[in-house]
């Protein structure tokens, strides 16, 4: 895989299997374990292996998240007590590169993924990123401050910063948000002329780059005359100056014998800045705070997460990168605080986290949530509680490796994978019928787990001339369709006279999965 065509690859040991665990992954169900606060609400935490749970996720959310916010193990070989980040380098890529696949498959056209990252690692997964995402997606590096101050015992230099990478799905469509104006910013503007157009700040109205129709003097109330400063011009044309004057937007001071100035508007800038790729801990907080914030969301405990963010960082990110009912994906969860700064933002959010962490830290810190808590960012969004979400866990394998369908898997389970593998798009409805869907004009049915009354050759899993007849009548469709079933009794010159393909389950939807499209 080149870098932007360059002819450029970054290797390393195992790279060549690593690109074929993404395809190889199987799809796992997703198994119900609780729900809390309102239902319907649309959020999820998953608790499971994250390159499983994201495989997983694709027959639901295939190109649906508008941002992804990952936290990855940073490899540094200190001792991490809820992630291995003693790998070796190979291994972190190898570790690292599959799950970005998936991701990108995740991410909706005009979406984007942020990812947190130091220098231990950080220009690799930047080589990595852009052969993923593609260099042209390269959104920013941003550099933020995660420490206040720096350590004086430190051996060479004291980092006080982190990365975080910045990709676009596709960067022409991703559109961020502006930053809000900060008071320091508006306190710049002033009304000491009383104009009933509200506050205004002076501006310059000179310009470097020259042009002798701009050369032109200006008289003051008072009768000074002004030129503009030497090898400059006004920015504006006479004519433009005079209509300016008119309007009173020329400022000359107090007692009006200043230099010309133009006003401007607060009512007019525009309102909100374009984000810095520097964000320092007063704006976005900082790692000693974000300790603080989980000690006090579990005041009692002695097992709090390593390295946490703090809320202020994900709610810079989620402001910049989505929009109210936008969906948010995290799959390094941690302690919870891109799920819990989204469901205060009025965002739509799926977690996963490994491990007892999802249950001991992750589930009761978004009841806290949805209780009305009132740490982090809660007051600063006015936050007041409500929502809900669904807490689940990673089941077995849909597809076994002896081409079976494993037992117990539910009819909605299989019929969004086999919906998603046919298709190539997420199930957006509950699949609780035999129609799966139409796409591109096809009718896609499914007959399994006794969908159609029973489990009969007449009448379930066997494509026979009744059950077709009986699937028309539940579910007619005047054109092509795919059946998938267990088996067929009807014979090829039937099924091309009605214009049906027959799809046999495990064994087609085998080879679909390890197909290179997936």
């Amino acid at each position: 895989m080149n870098i932007n065509n360059l002819g450029l690859e970054l290797t390393w040991t195992g790279k060549a299997a690593a690109q074929r665990v993404a395809r190889q992954t199987p799809f796992h169900a997703l198994e119900p374990v609780s729900s809390h606060g309102i239902p319907g609400s649309g959020n999820v935490l998953v608790q499971g292996d994250n390159l499983l749970a994201l495989k997983s996720l694709m027959p639901f959310y295939k190109g649906q998240v508008k941002c992804i916010f990952i936290d990855p193990p940073y490899n540094t070989g200190s001792a991490f007590e809820h992630y291995d980040d003693k790998l070796q380098h190979s291994q972190w890529l190898c570790m690292m590169l599959p799950r970005l696949e998936l991701l990108k498959d995740l991410l909706a056209m005009d979406g984007s993924i942020w990812v947190t990252i130091d220098d231990n690692e950080g220009h690799y997964l930047k080589v990595l990123m852009d052969e993923v995402f593609g260099r042209d997606n390269f959104v920013a590096n941003v550099v933020w401050q995660k420490k206040y101050a720096g350590t004086n015992d430190s051996k060479y230099l004291s980092d006080i910063h982190d990365h975080v990478l910045v990709y676009a799905k596709t960067k022409s469509n991703w559109k961020p948000n502006l930053l809000l104006r900060s008071d320091e910013l508006n306190a710049k503007y002033t009304n000491p002329d009383n104009d009933s157009r509200g506050a205004w700040n002076s501006t310059n109205l000179s310009v470097k780059t020259f042009s002798e129709k701009n050369y032109y003097p200006i008289v003051g109330p008072t009768g000074n005359e002004f030129y503009p400063p030497p090898t400059r011009c006004w920015v504006v044309s006479k004519e433009k100056y005079q209509e300016l004057l008119a309007d009173k937007r020329i400022w000359f001071g107090g007692k009006g014998d200043s230099r010309p100035y133009k006003k401007t508007f607060l009512s007019e800038v525009q309102q909100g800045t374009v984000p810095l790729t520097l964000w320092l801990h007063s704006d976005a907080g900082h790692n000693i705070e974000a300790k603080g914030e989980l000690r006090k969301l579990f005041p009692n405990s002695d097992d709090l997460f390593a390295t946490p963010k703090p809320e202020r960082l994900l709610q810079r990110i989620l402001h910049i990168a989505t929009n109210p009912q936008d969906l948010v994906l995290d799959s390094f969860l941690g302690s919870g605080t891109t799920a819990a700064v989204a469901h205060k933002m009025n965002r739509r959010w799926i977690g996963i986290e490994m491990g007892d962490h999802a249950h001991t830290h992750c589930l009761p810190r978004l009841t806290k949530v949805i209780a009305g808590e009132q740490g982090g960012i809660s007051a600063a969004v006015g936050w007041t509680g409500g929502g809900g979400f669904q807490f689940m866990r990673l089941g077995p394998a849909i597809l076994t490796a002896q081409r079976r369908i494993a037992p117990d898997i539910s009819f909605a389970a299989l019929a969004a994978l086999v919906w998603h593998l046919h298709t190539g798009q997420p199930a957006d409805h509950a699949m609780t019928t035999a129609l799966l869907g139409v796409h591109e004009g096809t009718a896609c049915y499914l007959i399994y787990n006794g969908i159609l009354g029973d489990i009969r050759p007449e009448a379930g899993n066997v494509l026979t001339e009744s059950v077709y007849r009986h699937l028309m009548s539940l579910h007619p469709h005047a054109g092509p369709c795919v059946v998938y079933g267990e088996a067929t009794l009807m014979g090829p010159a039937r099924r091309a006279a009605l214009g049906l393909v027959f799809k046999q389950w495990p064994y087609d939807l085998k080879q679909i999965q390890t197909g290179a499209a997936l």
